[in-house]
């Protein structure tokens, strides 16, 4: 039996962010045995400091891939096409475009939202004409998947119920074997983009408290490239004035990334802003750390509170310092929440899973 065909659009890496990682990921996977996949990279910004920023460059770019869309609709007459959503503005109006583009060549159309702030964006929206346009792109499709359960009310009143389908992040990890000394002080990890709604500037002002309050003994390895330069100058005033333990190493991939997860006992990433399902949480999950993290977007579906870590408040570095000492105190509960962090991964965040449900609503819609 001749296999479908899904035109999948989307961001490939560099840069490393979350989209463009998860369609590095699904193309990889091994979805490709399901279906024929096709590909257009969207990507017009080579840097993480260049997103948001309009340039001629850019609108030349933007205007080529639109027009190899066409051409690869035309040549593989795709069943159906994979578009993701942006929760800008601007970057709505672009990705409309491969919409209209879709629907008057007579295809199928699903869309994905990688993130969580969609209806922030759209209920501060004072054009009735944006949300109009809104309104009407999104009804040209056949649905929307999301990053969790938690998110499907961002499209009620789009989509009924069965066209808002949920999958979250899954990924395949080979985390390599670190032997850990009893004596050797508690490892913290940070793993994310350096800025201040990652939460970074709450994590090292959290680790503050524990050093100068909570008198503990620890080190801590920051994983991550700066996205503004006064964040970094605060963070890093921060960590001289307190003296902290702190090493700070760039962007890590593959090997690299999981030998510091690996080599960690506790990990922390508490943004600030919403989020949909961050890489680096289902990364720390397969590494079978315990996890501190806020309640943003999907997490709280893979951050159980009590269970594989703790669930903070957004801006409250006084709740992550409590958390921390509470974990360095008791390693007997570290270690079984690591325990449950690596079980939940296994059972819901693998490459498997994600293909299983991402197979269940391409025949959906097809």
């Amino acid at each position: 039996m001749e296999k479908k065909k899904i035109l999948i659009l989307g961001k490939l890496p560099p840069p490393y962010m979350g989209p463009s990682i998860a369609t590095e990921i699904i193309l990889n996977s091994s979805l490709k045995n399901n279906f024929d996949l096709i590909h257009i990279d969207t990507k017009a910004n080579e840097s993480l400091l260049t997103l948001g920023k309009w340039s001629i460059k850019k609108i030349i770019r933007n205007n080529a891939i639109y027009f190899k869309m066409r051409r690869t609709i035309r040549t593989n007459k795709p069943d159906l096409i994979l578009i993701p959503v942006s929760q800008t503005t601007i970057g709505f109006i672009k990705d409309s475009i491969f919409i209209i583009i879709s629907k008057i060549s007579g295809c199928k159309v699903i869309l994905q939202l990688r993130g969580s702030n969609f209806k922030n964006w759209i209920q501060n929206q004072t054009s009735f004409l944006t949300k109009w346009y809104v309104t009407k792109i999104l009804k040209s499709t056949q649905g929307i998947i999301v990053l969790g359960n938690n998110l499907k009310y961002l499209f009620e009143g789009y989509f009924s119920k069965e066209k808002i389908f949920v999958v979250p992040n899954g990924a395949d990890y080979t985390i390599p074997e670190v032997q850990k000394n009893s004596d050797d002080a508690v490892k913290i990890i940070y793993l994310g983009n350096l800025q201040a709604s990652k939460g970074i500037e709450d994590v090292l002002t959290a680790f503050a408290l524990l050093k100068n309050n909570y008198e503990k003994n620890f080190v801590a390895a920051i994983i991550g490239g700066w996205r503004n330069e006064n964040t970094r100058i605060k963070c890093h005033r921060l960590i001289q004035e307190n003296n902290l333990p702190v090493t700070f190493y760039p962007p890590e991939i593959n090997t690299e990334k999981f030998k510091h997860l690996a080599a960690g006992d506790i990990f922390v990433f508490t943004p600030r802003e919403p989020e949909g399902h961050p890489w680096v949480l289902v990364e720390a999950m397969a590494s079978g750390l315990p996890i501190i993290s806020t309640d943003q977007g999907a997490i709280v579906e893979s951050v159980i509170h009590g269970q594989n870590g703790f669930i903070v408040e957004p801006r409250h570095p006084e709740q992550i310092a409590e958390r921390l000492n509470f974990l360095i105190e008791h390693s007997d509960t570290r270690k079984k929440m690591g325990n449950e962090s690596k079980k939940l991964y296994l059972e819901n965040f693998t490459e498997a899973k994600m293909v299983e449900r991402l197979t269940r609503v391409f025949n959906s819609v097809l």
